[in-house]
C-alpha cells in the first residue's frame, strides 16, 4: 500500500465535480486500499478522490468503530432529517476549523469496491462524516457552510465534550 500525498486548497480540484466510476477493478481496489491508509496516516475520518488528485466519485469514511471502512463509490444522499451542527475540518485545510450545520440523519446510496449498489444509513457523527466527503465529490468545500470559525480553544472545548 502506499501513502499518498494529499492536495492543499486552494487546488482547484478540490472544487471541481467528479466523473462517476464505470471500471470497478484491481486498480479501484487498490485506489480505495491507498486512499484508507493515506487517511488513517493523515489522521483523517474522510478521504475523498479530489484529496488525492482524482476527480472520480470515491470516497472512504472511517470513525474507528463498529461501522467499520465505508466505501463511498457514485454516492447519493437520498433522504436526510433532522439537524446538527458541530465542528469541522479538512485535511485539505490544515489548521481550519468551523462550525457547520449538517442533516442528523442520512440515508445514502452507493457502489461497493465490486459495484455492488447498496443503501447505508447514518446519523450523527457518521453522518457528519459522510456528509462532508460527498460534499467533496461535488465540488463544494467545507469552508463555504462553515457559520463560525473554532479557535483553538472553542476546539478543544468540542473535544472535551
Amino acid at each position: 500500500m502506499a501513502i499518498l500525498p494529499i492536495v492543499m486548497f486552494p487546488d482547484k480540484i478540490l472544487e471541481q465535480k467528479c466523473d462517476k466510476v464505470t471500471n470497478f477493478d484491481r486498480n479501484l481496489a487498490m485506489l480505495l486500499n491507498n486512499m484508507h491508509e493515506t487517511m488513517i496516516e493523515a489522521d483523517g475520518v474522510g478521504l475523498a478522490a479530489p484529496q488525492i488528485g482524482l476527480r472520480k466519485m470515491i470516497a472512504v469514511v472511517d470513525l474507528d468503530d463498529e461501522s467499520g471502512v465505508i466505501e463511498l463509490i457514485n454516492p447519493v444522499i437520498v433522504e436526510q432529517d433532522g439537524e446538527q451542527t458541530g465542528p469541522e475540518g479538512c485535511l485539505s485545510f490544515p489548521e481550519i476549523y468551523g462550525e457547520v450545520k449538517r442533516a442528523y440523519k442520512i440515508k445514502v446510496q452507493a457502489q461497493d469496491r465490486k459495484g455492488r449498489h447498496y443503501e447505508i444509513e447514518a446519523e450523527d457523527f457518521l453522518a457528519r462524516a459522510i456528509q462532508h466527503e460527498i460534499d467533496h465529490l461535488n465540488g463544494i468545500l467545507f469552508t463555504s457552510k462553515i457559520t463560525h470559525y473554532l479557535t483553538q480553544e472553542e476546539l478543544e472545548g468540542y473535544e472535551e465534550e
